[in-house]
């Protein structure tokens, strides 16, 4: 059985991270948070981040965008 899609459990700090590794190694990641406000903050975060990686080589553009794709948000289970 292979994994292919995860779920966060928490937007904050810590939560975004994580989602952020599985949606750029290439996971279908979906971002869990009560608070609507904490998930935009997140994807914004997210896409902040990825922008850095983009500037220093790491990431290509095609791949931030494959990346942010794979990300979707949820405010209750």
């Amino acid at each position: 059985m292979m994994i292919n899609k995860v779920a966060v459990v928490g937007a904050g700090t810590m939560g975004n991270g994580i989602a952020h590794v599985f949606a750029q190694y290439g996971f279908n990641t979906t971002l869990v948070d009560v608070n609507a406000e904490q998930l935009t903050k997140a994807l914004a975060t997210i896409a902040k981040n990825m922008d850095r990686q983009e500037v220093k080589g790491q990431l290509s553009a095609l791949e931030k965008t494959d990346a942010l794709a794979r990300l979707n948000t949820i405010a209750n289970l």
